[in-house]
């Protein structure tokens, strides 16, 4: 009965110290991220970047299609300093292609975002792009969705 007890105090420690190091590295991925952005808002608040000038981007190529393979469709986000600008879509099939975009103010878009243009945006307002892909982990700002 003692062996058992030692046993699992031992398993339940073992598992505790599991999470706390998963939840130490989480912590310094956040923090890092954090530093980012305020090197970033320093820069902005310094007058050494022109607001107006595109500087954040970020694409996304993805299968949008099931009869098309390759990632042959991207969501494309282009912000200035501001985080006003625009996610730019274009869906591609085998016989037509559609383009959409969709405004940008303040970091939020002013309509809703499909999962893949969403991803375009958090990655472009962190600094992450050019290129991500859906599988990058991304924090979510809570503001991919419309608001008015």
């Amino acid at each position: 009965m003692l062996v058992a007890v030692a046993v699992a105090g031992l398993v339940t420690g073992v598992a505790g110290l599991s999470i706390a190091v998963a939840a130490h590295r989480r912590v310094g991925q956040v923090a890092e991220e954090c530093a980012g952005g305020l090197r970033r808002q320093l820069q902005l608040a310094s007058g050494t970047v022109d607001e107006r000038a595109l500087r954040d981007l970020a694409i996304v190529h993805y299968d949008a299609l099931k009869e098309m393979s390759g990632h042959r469709s991207f969501s494309l986000a282009l912000l200035n300093a501001s985080g006003d600008g625009v996610v730019i879509s274009s869906i591609n099939g085998r016989t037509e292609t559609r383009t959409y975009a969709k405004v940008v103010r303040g970091g939020h878009p002013l309509e809703g975002l499909s999962p893949e243009e969403g991803q375009a945006l958090r990655a472009a307002r962190l600094g992450k792009g050019p290129v991500v892909t859906m599988d990058d982990p991304l924090p979510d700002f809570g503001g991919t969705s419309a608001h008015a």
